[in-house]
């Protein structure tokens, strides 16, 4: 069980996270919708490590992790830019997490070989980030998320900047390699379908708070969510389109 407890956070006078609480099972996909602004991002970060929160506990199966420095926490942040590092080829940014943990270059060789199989990368190895499309430096970078098993993963917009075909290719792979390793991810986004589809939780977030749902159908009635405003919105245009089709 992942927990969150009075978690808090302000810069001068704002206050960014207004003692949030939470619980997830581990495995799970919290999908967080909200607007920009809303302190999505500050969660993360300050789940992450990159920043302090000024109160609250985060707990891994009742162990406080608050005092843990970034690289021991088993949790790796991922937003929208891919942040490869620009000198080394797709293999040794694959490689980079397990590298500096010591792991045996033999080793090392065999899980970026199955990882980048999986991910549909192969054939890129020997390229260097500059030579790569904005999907293929995201799979990269998500490979090299996977590969050392971390205990969660803390995704802010991963997909957000890139175009709605890739987009689509890659929340296929996300899922798929969620369902594999069994990931604990934290999701936000403020896409209403790609919240829909990437989580297996739903939470809101606004000004600061967080509010969770027992179920999708919670989550798509809550009026906060605008999940029923959309669906009537796309639905409107599809018999649009089915009149004129008729015409």
């Amino acid at each position: 069980m992942i927990e969150v407890r009075q978690w808090q956070k302000k810069y001068a006078e704002l206050e960014v996270l207004k003692s949030l609480n939470f619980q997830m099972e581990e495995g799970k996909t919290l999908a967080v919708l909200g607007e920009s602004g809303c302190g999505k991002s500050t969660l993360l970060k300050t789940l992450a490590g990159f920043d302090v929160p000024d109160g609250g506990s985060f707990l891994f199966n009742g162990q406080n992790i608050n005092a843990l420095p970034v690289h021991q926490r088993g949790i790796v942040y991922m937003s929208q830019e891919a942040l490869l590092f620009p000198h080394l080829n797709v293999f040794d940014n694959l490689a980079y997490g397990l590298n500096i943990r010591k792991v045996s270059k033999a080793t090392q060789r065999e899980k970026v070989m199955v990882l980048a199989q999986e991910l549909g990368i192969e054939d890129q190895l020997e390229k260097m980030p500059s030579e790569l499309s904005g999907g293929q430096k995201q799979r990269v970078n998500f490979g090299r998320a996977l590969i050392t098993q971390p205990r969660m993963l803390l995704l802010d917009e991963p997909f957000a900047s890139l175009d709605s075909g890739t987009r689509m290719k890659m929340q296929k792979l996300f899922i798929e390699s969620a369902e594999k390793w069994k990931l604990s991810t934290i999701f936000v986004t403020h896409d209403i379908k790609e919240a829909l589809i990437m989580g297996s939780l739903w939470g809101t977030m606004s000004n600061g708070s967080l509010e969770l749902f027992e179920s999708k159908q919670a989550f798509i009635a809550a009026e906060q969510s605008g999940a029923k405003e959309e669906m009537a919105f796309w639905q409107t245009i599809q018999s649009e389109n089915g009149r004129k089709d008729d015409e």
